[in-house]
C-alpha cells in the first residue's frame, strides 16, 4: 500500500470509522497487514467491517474471539481476520496458519496485535484507535503508522 494513509484521523461515529476502513481497503495492496490496537469497544471490528466493505466482501464480519481466525474470500481479494485476545504466546500462531495468511495475496487484520508483537512483520500498518470521552461518546482518534522493523509495532 502506498504510504499515503499514515496519519491521524478523527471520527465522531461508528459510520465514520467504517468509512475510514473502507477508504483504507481501496488503497491496500495484496499482502497488506494491519495491526489493530485499542481497548475493548473502541471500534476495531467496525474498522474491519469497513475494510471488508471496501473489498466488496458480502459475508457478515464478526470478531473471531473464540475461533481466532476468520477468512473471507468473496471480495476483490481475501481478508484474513485474526483476534488474538485469547492467545497466550505467539508460538501458538503457527498452529492457526498465521504465516500462510500474513504472506498471502490478501489483507490480514490482527486485533490485539500487541500480544504477538514479536512476530509482526516489517511494513505492518499499526492502526491505534483511542477514545476521548471529553469529545463525546462516539469520538475516536485513529492513528495509522507503518512499522519499520519486524517484531515492533512502532
Amino acid at each position: 500500500m502506498e504510504n499515503t494513509f499514515e496519519g491521524t484521523y478523527e471520527v465522531n461515529s461508528p459510520e465514520e470509522t467504517l468509512a475510514l476502513g473502507e477508504e483504507f481497503a481501496k488503497k491496500a495492496l495484496p499482502g497488506t497487514v494491519i495491526a489493530l490496537i485499542g481497548d475493548l469497544g473502541v471500534g476495531k471490528t467496525v474498522f474491519t467491517k469497513g475494510i471488508a466493505k471496501g473489498l466488496d466482501i458480502k459475508e457478515k464480519i464478526t470478531s473471531p474471539t473464540f475461533t481466532i481466525l476468520e477468512s473471507y474470500s468473496d471480495g476483490k481479494m481475501p481478508l484474513h481476520h485474526f483476534d488474538v485476545y485469547r492467545i497466550g504466546d505467539s508460538c501458538e500462531m503457527e498452529e492457526v496458519g498465521f504465516d500462510d495468511c500474513v504472506y498471502s495475496n490478501g489483507i490480514t487484520i490482527i486485533e490485539w496485535a500487541g500480544i504477538i508483537e514479536d512476530i509482526i512483520p516489517k511494513g505492518t500498518f499499526c492502526v491505534k484507535i483511542e477514545k476521548d470521552l471529553s469529545k463525546g461518546n462516539d469520538y475516536r482518534k485513529i492513528t495509522v503508522t507503518q512499522t519499520k522493523k519486524e517484531g515492533y509495532l512502532s
